[in-house]
């Protein structure tokens, strides 16, 4: 009876936690959608003048494509308010000793997420975008729609942003006892591989130049990644 009673609140807490995440995300949204058109605007950014205007095919396109950045621009504001309903359900079954972690991780993977979109915008994004669009000639007129121009720029800084985590995943992964700095190093070659394989999906472009942009960086955070793991060992011991 102690056993139902107890699971009833969980699913109670867990409720009110994802009403609340829910009520924080709508806000958000709400306070970004009068800045969608901006932030098209810093979106095509990158592109250095090459696309004058972008398009849309149907009569709801340009009112769901300010619905979405506004939603995306939403969810990266309140995404630290999200994190901290989530923490706050999750707290009560973490140890102690691991509780004063929580901030520190949540604090650096924002910071090294944010790195990652910043070199997706200002590096990647228009070495790619500066390839692309010169294959553009008298017979090829690039007509670009605000759609698929939109999921192809976010998704470069997503991914590269969500890419720059490695170091920190690493450092929870040695904390919990799943990996070690020696597991990383026996296992580089094969890193090595995945990180091209990963740069040339990533990367929407042909030349090796823009995946080295890409995988270079990587491999430098696989490195950076097993000295964390050395360091997290030997705090550990």
């Amino acid at each position: 009876m102690e056993r139902d009673i107890s699971f009833i609140q969980h699913l109670g807490e867990l409720r009110k936690r994802i009403i609340i995440a829910l009520a924080c995300l709508a806000a958000a949204t709400t306070i970004c959608l009068p800045l969608s058109s901006r932030v098209l605007t810093a979106l095509k950014a990158p592109a250095g003048g090459a696309i004058d205007r972008l398009v849309f095919f149907a009569p709801e396109e340009a009112f769901l494509i300010y619905m979405r950045i506004g939603l995306l621009c939403g969810l990266i504001l309140s995404s630290p308010f999200i994190l901290y309903q989530f923490w706050a359900f999750i707290r009560p079954a973490i140890e102690k000793r691991y509780r004063k972690y929580i901030t520190l991780f949540a604090v650096s993977s924002a910071a090294v997420f944010a790195a990652g979109c910043a070199f997706a915008y200002f590096i990647l994004l228009p070495q790619a975008l500066r390839f692309l669009l010169g294959f553009s000639s008298l017979e090829l007129e690039p007509v670009i729609s605000a759609s698929r121009y939109i999921s192809f720029a976010t998704t470069i800084i997503v991914c590269a942003g969500i890419i720059f985590e490695m170091p920190i995943i690493s450092l929870i992964l040695t904390r919990v006892g799943v990996v070690n700095a020696g597991f990383l190093r026996r296992k580089f070659g094969i890193a090595a591989v995945a990180v091209f394989v990963l740069a040339a999906v990533i990367t929407p472009t042909t030349d090796v130049v823009n995946m080295l942009l890409l995988a270079v960086p990587m491999l430098l955070l696989y490195e950076v990644s097993i000295w964390i793991s050395v360091l997290a060992r030997r705090k550990n011991s």
